[in-house]
C-alpha cells in the first residue's frame, strides 16, 4: 500500500470511530507533513482520496473538513428477477430513437452516455497531438496498423501491471473505442444462433451487438450493488450452455454495481469450470471513488478465458475513440478480426495518447475527475430524494457516473422520456436495457454532466405527474 493510501485509510478509520467528527477541520497539509515526515504530495493525494470517497470536503481559503454524514432515505432497488428464457434481441430501433432525440445541443443530457467534456484535459491532449505528429516515425504509420502503436500498447501493459495483471504488449489489440473491442471479442467466440449471458438490466450496446450478430440473450439476475448473482449465473450456464458471458464487473452501466474482489474470483472460477469465455467490459474501472482501483476479473484468470476490454473514452479522451482488447487465449483471433474489419485505429490519436501517458499527468487528471464525479453523485442523490415521487428507489454506486432509478410502477419511462424532452431534458428509459423491454418504470441518469438541479427537479415533477400523484406544491 502506498503512503498516501495508508494515510487516507487511517484518517477514514478515525472518522468511522468518531475521533474525527463531522464538521471538524483536518490538520493542514503543512501540519501533516511536519508531524508524519511525508511530502506535501503524499498529504494532498490522501486528502484527494478522502474527498473522492465523500468523507471530507474542501472549503476555499479555509482547508479540509470532515463531511457531514447524511443518510439518504431513498432505498436501493431490489435484485432483478428476469425469467430464464433465451431470446433474440430487437432493441436497436428503440435505442436509435432515444439517442436521436437527445442530440440537440440545448438538451440537458441526463441521458447521455458520456461525462461532460469539460472534465477532460483537452488542451494538454491537443498539445500531445501536435507534438507526437512532429516527431512521427513515417514507418510506424504502416508497421503499427494492427494491432496498434507499440508504445501505446506498452503504456497500457504498464497500467495492467499496476493493477496486478500481467499482460504482454503483444497480446493487446488497439481498437476504435471499447465497443469495437467488445464486438471483436464476441465475434471471436460466438456464432449466429449461439447464446450469450448478460446482466439484467444490461448495457444497450451489448444487446445491440448480440442483435447484429444474430445471437440470443439470456438475462441473469443482478444485484444493484454487487453485480450478477452467481447462483442464477450457475443455473443459466447449466441450462443454456452459452458461448460467452458479457459482463461489466466494475460500475456496470446502467446500475453502477461493483462486484467485490472475492465475487469476481468466484465468477472467473465458475466460468472456467464450464470453459465459457468472459467478455469483461471495463470502461468505467478507472472512475472509482474508493482508495484504490477495483480488481479486474482478469486478475483471477489462469486459463486465458477473460477477454478484458477498455478504452480512454470515458476517463480521458472521448473523441479520440481509442480502446483495446487484452483477449487472453483469443488475442490472435481478435487481431485478425480487427485486420479484416477496420484494419486499424486512427494513428494520430494513438500517438497522442502514448505521448500523454508517457508524460505522467494521467493519474493527476484521474484524481481530479473522480473527485468531481463523486461530488456530483452526492448532489444527484440528494436532489432525487428531494424532488422525486414517494416510492422511488435509486442505486448508490461507488464509481462511474450512472444512477439507476426505479420509479413507482404507474410511471411509464418511455412516456417520461417524451415529456422530459419537451422540457429540454434527456433521460435513458429502462426498456433500452433489456432484450425483452423490461424495466418499464426505470430510468438511467448521468450525474457526470454539468450539474443542473433545476433539471432534476423538473424531471421529478414530471415523474410525479405521470404517476398520477400530481406535482407537489
Amino acid at each position: 500500500m502506498k503512503l498516501y493510501e495508508a494515510l487516507a485509510d487511517e484518517l477514514a478509520g478515525l472518522m468511522a470511530a468518531g475521533v474525527l467528527r463531522p464538521g471538524e477541520k483536518l490538520p493542514s497539509v503543512r501540519q501533516q507533513q511536519e508531524r508524519r515526515g511525508v511530502s506535501p504530495s503524499t498529504v494532498f493525494q490522501a486528502y484527494y482520496q478522502l474527498e473522492a470517497r465523500g468523507l471530507i470536503e474542501s472549503r476555499p481559503r479555509s482547508g479540509y473538513y470532515v463531511a457531514a454524514r447524511r443518510a439518504l432515505a431513498t432505498p436501493e432497488p431490489e435484485v432483478s428477477r428476469p425469467d430464464a428464457a433465451s431470446t433474440l434481441v430487437d432493441v436497436s430501433e428503440l435505442v436509435f430513437q432515444v439517442l436521436e432525440a437527445s442530440r440537440a445541443p440545448d438538451i440537458v443530457p441526463l441521458g447521455s452516455a458520456f461525462p461532460s467534456p469539460l472534465l477532460f484535459p483537452l488542451n494538454k491532449l491537443g498539445r500531445a497531438v501536435a507534438s507526437s505528429m512532429r516527431h512521427i516515425d513515417p514507418w510506424s504509420t504502416v508497421a503499427d496498423l494492427s494491432p496498434g502503436n507499440a508504445e501505446l500498447r506498452r503504456q497500457i501493459a504498464l497500467r495492467y501491471q499496476l493493477d496486478g495483471v500481467q499482460v504482454a504488449p503483444d497480446d493487446i489489440v488497439i481498437t476504435n473505442g471499447a465497443l469495437e473491442a467488445l464486438n471483436l471479442c464476441l465475434q471471436a467466440v460466438a456464432r449466429p444462433g449461439d447464446t450469450v449471458l448478460v446482466e439484467s438490466p444490461s448495457f444497450y450496446a451489448a444487446l445491440q451487438a448480440l442483435e447484429r450478430i444474430g445471437l440470443k440473450a439470456v438475462e441473469v439476475a443482478t444485484h444493484p450493488r454487487e453485480g450478477i448473482e452467481l447462483g442464477a449465473l450457475a443455473a443459466a450456464l447449466e441450462q443454456h450452455k452459452p458461448s460467452a458471458c458479457w459482463l461489466m464487473t466494475s460500475f456496470q452501466n446502467p446500475l453502477g454495481s461493483l462486484m467485490p474482489p472475492e465475487k469476481k474470483q468466484a465468477l472467473v472460477d465458475l466460468l472456467a469450470a464450464h470453459d465459457v469465455p468472459l467478455v469483461e467490459d471495463d470502461v468505467y474501472g478507472e472512475l472509482y471513488f474508493g482508495a484504490q482501483r477495483p480488481a479486474l476479473a482478469k486478475r483471477f484468470d489462469s486459463k486465458g478465458l477473460v477477454m478484458h476490454c477498455s478504452s480512454f473514452s470515458k476517463c480521458l479522451a472521448p473523441g479520440f475513440r481509442v480502446g483495446w482488447a487484452a483477449a487472453g487465449r483469443f488475442s490472435r483471433q481478435v487481431e485478425r478480426l480487427k485486420l479484416t474489419t477496420s484494419l486499424a485505429a486512427a494513428m494520430p490519436s494513438q500517438l497522442a495518447l502514448a505521448e500523454y501517458l508517457g508524460q505522467g499527468g494521467y493519474e493527476r487528471h484521474l484524481r481530479q475527475l473522480r473527485v468531481a464525479l463523486a461530488g456530483q453523485l452526492q448532489k444527484m442523490l440528494a436532489a432525487i430524494e428531494a424532488h422525486f415521487p414517494a416510492g422511488t428507489r435509486v442505486t448508490q454506486p461507488q464509481g462511474g457516473y450512472f444512477l439507476w432509478v426505479v420509479l413507482p410502477e404507474s410511471v411509464d419511462a418511455l412516456e417520461l422520456h417524451r415529456l422530459a424532452l419537451g422540457q429540454g431534458i434527456s433521460i435513458a428509459p429502462g426498456p433500452m436495457f433489456s432484450a425483452k423491454r423490461r424495466f418499464a418504470n426505470c430510468i438511467r441518469l448521468n450525474y457526470g454532466q454539468a450539474w443542473d438541479e433545476g433539471a432534476v427537479a423538473v424531471l421529478g415533477m414530471l415523474a410525479k405527474t405521470s404517476s398520477g400523484r400530481g406535482p407537489s406544491v
